[in-house]
């Protein structure tokens, strides 16, 4: 939901004389075609663009809603949040994808999982049924995700109400993010108070599986009103204002098209700034969040590989048990100056409180000719303290005939963890896994029929798997600097390094381990800009990711000796703005990952395990006309796992070989819109083995936008308006998720 925007890179962008409405998929109350000096002292609120209070000079005109529409071009990113530096995206040598608040409320997108349909070069993962999980380039990821560039490594399910965009890169990108990235990584950027305004809006969603989702953006100035907008890289600068309150809160109530799955979510976020002087100012936020869900992993593959259709409606868990917790709480403050014209500095203070607990059942196995299904399950505690401080320092100078754009930065993660894992123990079977008749199947409070005709029941206290105490320090520092060779080439020249030092007791095994790794990840790229719109550029990076994993749960047994694994990446590419508002975007690549593995007849010698993805990703996004917005994605890729002598096997598994997406928006006049898109995945496998495969789909979205009133607008979005069956994203070979089926969301956003 977006309440306000300041836009500072309106300059490069069309503006017409008449109104700017439909952020990119849905009805917005426009913004009239105004000099810069205008824009300056203009908001977006909600919808609707209004003049600021700027009591030093005259207010412009209120915007008429009689005019003709186009859309607006402020869902266009000029600049990239995560990667630190006022760095044009035409000038970035990585694909990037931006998704706005607007367009995330325009498509009607509440989770992740919905940007990644319509992302290229990214895809889902079930997570287990309890956290996000994405595929970065093939590279499957619990981690690689950041909150205003900071780790947000938890897993869980991450809600959207107090973002402002989510940044999607791909390809390595440890010298701005450190350990891990191996494919990519996906930043938030969260909505911050706004100096100078008041204002309220709220956004109410139902749907039709029963579902309802409720959105509040407050914001209030305090100070005098006086201000003026400008300065280096289109800062703020205050001159009587001295800061703003923001409240971000939402309540979700969740139903899904599989029995028992329900769930309940709720979040606040308060944020105050400070304006400390005209080139200094300090955030500081405090987050809370507290949710519920049942998990659903989904069913499983018969002989010939494929999902067992006839199972579509069989839920393989306990309505009771099948559950997961999450609580959290964080507190974060950014102080920012200006130091000069040329630099600027920024620290950072994070820390983070998790608590949470999942608890599944699962189907492990099926044999389809005695229709017997084998459950296993687990219940999982993790409790996680989080603690991070960062300084970035930024510098935009000449020296001679070279332009220098530096970044110099240090950071300090402190990470403890305490997790512990109890396997599922059934006493028909005296195992973890109990055999069950699949097409009746029925679990309740952990008891049910097996297929010897006797209740089995579980204990999930009785079968300890693990129990860790882990704690990782991490340093790192890194520099970067994108030189201007002249007005066409730029060579980006960067390294960081990494010291990650793990220390892990393992309770079970009465053991304490440690290790320290430490790496060094460069980054290369040319960028060459035959004219201003236009750059081509290569690149070369590299990342790591240490032996206790992406969560750091253990180094026990063979892993303690182990180097970490390592990713490298090749890219060439083109940014092309073939108008103001209508841009190319377009990757070949190539990634290699190097895994160490302990030899099966030698333990004292290492093999090599290698995987090799080749890949090429095209997004085309802009505006064919002043009233239609479009943004199409297209995905090649083609990977094999390679043995420790050399030989290509078999394709990684949820690795589509083509992906395609694309969304349409149009204003039909100055109160009605349509959208429409579409989703294409190839087919995968489920396992490496590529022994259970996920149908190829064909997924169709749709969108209908009304305004209400000036301050007041009704959409609707439906999701497989076809109501197309199919299998999205699996976890392992038998825990294959169901599509939904058509699910329509009405939703009126407003402002008082």
């Amino acid at each position: 939901m977006k309440m306000l925007r300041i836009d500072n890179h309106l300059t490069n962008r069309r503006l017409g004389s008449l109104a700017k409405l439909f952020l990119i998929v849905g009805l917005t109350i426009p913004v009239v075609g105004q000099s810069q000096e205008e824009l300056d002292n203009t908001i977006v609120t909600g919808e609707r663009s209004a003049p600021a209070a700027a009591p030093a000079q005259p207010a412009p005109a209120p915007v008429s809603l009689d005019s003709a529409v186009e859309i607006s071009p402020l869902i266009l990113a000029d600049e990239v949040t995560a990667l630190k530096t006022p760095t044009p995206l035409i000038d970035v040598p990585q694909s990037v994808t931006v998704f706005s608040e607007e367009r995330m409320d325009d498509q009607g997108i509440s989770r992740l999982g919905q940007i990644v349909d319509y992302t290229p070069g990214v895809a889902n993962s079930q997570g287990e049924g309890h956290r996000d999980a994405i595929l970065f380039r093939g590279q499957r990821s619990t981690a690689d995700f950041y909150l205003d560039g900071v780790r947000d490594d938890v897993q869980y399910y991450r809600s959207l109400y107090n973002v402002e965009r989510v940044e999607i890169l791909r390809g390595p990108s440890a010298l701005t993010f450190g350990r891990g990235g191996t494919g990519g990584i996906l930043n938030r950027v969260s909505k911050t108070p706004v100096v100078g305004y008041d204002f309220n809006g709220f956004d109410v969603s139902l749907d039709t599986f029963g579902g309802s989702l409720f959105q509040i953006d407050s914001n209030i100035s305090f100070g005098s009103d006086s201000y003026i907008t400008g300065g280096k890289g289109g800062k703020q600068i205050i001159s009587d204002a001295t800061g703003a309150f923001r409240f971000n809160g939402f309540w979700e109530h969740l139903e899904g098209h599989r029995d028992f799955y329900d769930g309940e979510r709720y979040g606040v976020n308060p944020t105050m700034a400070f304006i400390l002087g005209p080139d200094t100012r300090l955030d500081v936020s405090y987050e809370y969040n507290d949710f519920y869900e049942f998990i659903d992993r989904g069913i499983p593959v018969g002989d010939n590989g494929l999902p067992v259709t006839a199972l579509a409606g069989t839920v393989f868990g306990d309505p009771d048990q099948n559950y997961s917790t999450f609580e959290a709480q964080s507190i974060r403050a950014t102080l920012s100056h200006d130091l000069s014209d040329q630099w600027s500095a920024r620290v950072s203070t994070f820390y983070g409180d998790y608590d949470k607990v999942y608890q599944n059942f699962y189907a492990a196995g099926y044999d389809e000719a005695t229709d017997v299904v084998t459950i296993d399950g687990y219940v999982d505690t993790t409790v996680r303290q989080n603690f991070a401080i960062s300084g970035d320092l930024v510098g935009e100078f000449e020296t001679g005939n070279l332009g220098h754009t530096v970044l110099i930065g240090a950071e300090y993660v402190n990470q403890s963890s305490d997790q512990n894992r109890f396997n599922t123990l059934f006493d028909g079977s005296n195992d973890d896994q109990e055999f069950f008749t699949a097409t009746n199947f029925a679990l309740v409070q952990g008891s049910g029929v097996n297929t010897s005709g006797n209740i089995s029941t579980n204990d999930f206290t009785a079968d300890i798997a693990d129990d860790t105490r882990v704690t990782v320090d991490t340093v790192s520092v890194f520099v970067q600097d994108q030189i201007a060779v002249g007005d066409y080439l730029d060579l980006v020249l960067g390294a960081r390094f990494d010291s990650f030092d793990i220390h892990v007791n393992n309770v079970v095994g009465n053991e304490v381990r440690t290790r320290r790794d430490e790496e060094v990840s460069p980054r290369l790229g040319l960028i060459g800009k035959p004219s201003e719109n236009l750059s081509v550029y290569g690149s070369y990076s590299e990342t790591f990711i240490p032996r206790s994993g992406e969560q750091f749960a253990n180094i026990n047994g063979n892993n303690n000796a182990l180097d970490p694994n390592t990713f490298s990446n090749i890219e060439v590419g083109v940014n092309y703005d073939l108008a103001d508002d209508f841009s190319l975007r377009a990757a070949l690549f190539e990634m290699t990952g190097s895994s160490p593995q302990v030899a099966d007849n030698d333990p004292a010698t290492l093999d090599v395990i290698d995987t090799e993805t080749t890949g090429f990703e095209a997004e085309l996004t802009g505006f064919l006309t002043d009233r239609w917005f479009v943004s199409a994605g297209y995905t090649y890729l083609d990977s094999a796992q390679v043995n420790q002598f050399g030989v290509e096997g078999l394709r990684p598994r949820e690795l589509p070989e083509h992906m395609f997406s694309i969304w349409n928006q149009y204003a039909v006049n100055d109160r009605l819109g349509v959208g429409l898109g579409l989703v294409f995945q190839d087919q995968s496998f489920a396992d490496n083995g590529n022994n259970a495969i996920m149908p190829s789909y064909t997924r169709v979205d749709a969108a209908v936008f009304y305004k209400l009133s000036d301050s007041y607008r009704l959409q609707l979005n439906v999701e497989n308006l076809f109501d197309t069956d199919y299998y999205p994203y699996s976890h392992s070979t038998h825990q294959i998720s169901v599509g939904a089926p058509v699910n329509a969301a009405l939703t009126i956003r407003g402002e008082f």
